[in-house]
């Protein structure tokens, strides 16, 4: 499974996802990542917190669609993007009644 396009999407990868990638590869290193991908992220403009941010929910996305194929690796891609969501933006842009948050429509 290639992480950085699904992170990246139809554009190229920011250099932020090498890191990201990095942790989705080596889920244990993940705890020792998070420092650094924020700091990169802190050096980001608004279009490109935009992507990353993006990045994380098509990770998220990505991850449900897949589950069944690989339960612990789903579990895993939605952890570090939902950890490194609510570390970066504050909260998660999916964030449905269940996770606390109030869920709008239309």
């Amino acid at each position: 499974m290639n992480y950085a396009e699904i992170l990246a999407g139809r554009e190229d990868p920011l250099p932020v996802c090498a890191r990201i990638v990095q942790a989705l590869e080596n889920f244990g290193e993940f705890p020792f990542l998070l420092e650094s991908v924020y700091r990169e992220a802190s050096e980001l403009d608004d279009d490109d917190l935009d992507r990353l941010r993006f990045g994380l929910v098509r990770l998220q996305v990505y991850a449900d669609i897949h589950r069944y194929e690989n339960m612990e690796a789903a579990q895993q891609m939605k952890y570090v993007a939902s950890v490194l969501e609510r570390i970066l933006f504050g909260r998660l842009l999916l964030e449905g009644e269940e996770a606390g948050g109030k869920q709008q429509c239309c």
